[in-house]
């Protein structure tokens, strides 16, 4: 039983004070969370950045004892000084590609919630590197956010990437007395409030670039044997490619699918995007133009990989015309997209308003 001291401290505090009036609604939080990007584009950012990205094993699924002996001694000491000109190719003013259309991302949406009349803060997480999921979820919970939507950004599900992002928020849940309510949208790869910018900004590119003979739509890969312990990435890739072929079947353009950005000596998933884009010169293909839909924020992968290397292999083997075609990055349709996704699923919650 209780103690008179007890009560006598609870009514000092007005614990007990029947005058109380009942507590509001629950804060609601939104937080978008990317993989993450090096700090700067130098060898050290760069190794830091690997060490944590590549320490997950969730990424590289081998035991971790054998490969944090290979990732020392064999990765770290020497990939971040053959990246540093790849990045530095890539880099903006404002800092990583990546972290600036992100930000941008989460500063439209919020503007977006806004505008519609919903106070919800939105904030911006890396999964690697900063700003920190940690630091984030503090801060929204500082702000008295007690029930927070994570949004991994990434349209289609993969253990590597969304079910990472949902083990750190465990983690944090893990280590806090009082508990966020918390839900995570697991994926959205032909959600048409995806699909419709998306569609739109081929077509854009088309009206200023004209129409290619073909169009490629490049994924980021992942090994086979991740998709044949169960993993449903491929199948969302391939619901993606599906849902922008049907989108675009009156544009006579075939459409088709490949995978990029392999590592290591594994099969992955194929066909690979660079061997694709050199049989197609090969084949007599003079014309090509590849996005890449995995990707909601313009990075090393497109940038470098797709814009600069894939586009020098397929003029390399006879080749004429190649284009790029940006990711949605902070493009205002993608943008009210975004917040469509996200009230859809914030429902139940009750939404604070927006108060002159």
């Amino acid at each position: 039983m209780c103690s008179k001291k007890y009560y006598a401290e609870a009514a000092e505090n007005n614990l007990l004070d029947p005058h109380i009036r009942t507590l509001a609604a629950p804060r609601v939080g939104v937080l978008l969370v990317n993989l993450g990007t090096p700090a700067t584009a130098t060898a050290g950012d760069i190794r830091r950045y690997l060490a944590q990205f590549l320490s997950d094993q969730r990424v590289v699924e081998l035991p971790a004892a054998l490969w944090q002996i290979i990732l020392r001694c064999f990765v770290l000491p020497f990939r971040p000084r053959k990246l540093v000109p790849k990045y530095a190719s890539i880099w903006m003013d404002q800092g990583s590609p990546l972290l600036v259309y992100s930000q941008a991302q989460a500063q439209g949406l919020q503007q977006q919630l806004q505008a519609q009349g919903h106070s919800i803060p939105v904030r911006l997480a890396m999964r690697y590197g900063k700003p920190a999921m940690h630091d984030v979820l503090n801060e929204l919970t500082a702000l008295g956010c007690e029930r927070i939507l994570m949004v991994p950004m990434y349209p289609q599900y993969a253990a590597s990437t969304t079910a990472t992002a949902v083990d750190e928020l465990n983690r944090y849940l893990r280590k806090r007395r009082n508990q966020p309510e918390t839900r995570f949208i697991k994926s959205f790869c032909q959600h048409p409030a995806y699909i419709q910018p998306l569609v739109q900004s081929i077509q854009r590119h088309w009206q200023q670039h004209g129409k290619p003979q073909r169009l490629l739509l490049s994924f980021h890969g992942i090994p086979r044997r991740s998709v044949v312990a169960g993993d449903p990435y491929y199948r969302e890739c391939m619901l993606t490619t599906a849902a922008v072929r049907e989108a675009l079947v009156d544009a006579d353009v075939p459409v088709f699918a490949s995978f990029q950005s392999r590592f290591g000596a594994d099969q992955w998933l194929e066909p690979y995007t660079e061997p694709t884009l050199r049989q197609w010169a090969k084949e007599g293909v003079q014309s090509v133009q590849v996005a890449c839909p995995g990707f909601l924020a313009d990075c090393l992968e497109t940038l470098e990989e797709i814009q600069q290397e894939c586009r020098d292999a397929f003029l390399e083997e006879g080749g004429q015309n190649f284009s790029y075609i940006a990711c949605l990055n902070d493009d205002k349709g993608w943008i009210a997209g975004l917040s469509d996704i996200v009230l859809q699923n914030l429902g139940g919650w009750e939404l604070p308003k927006v108060t002159n």
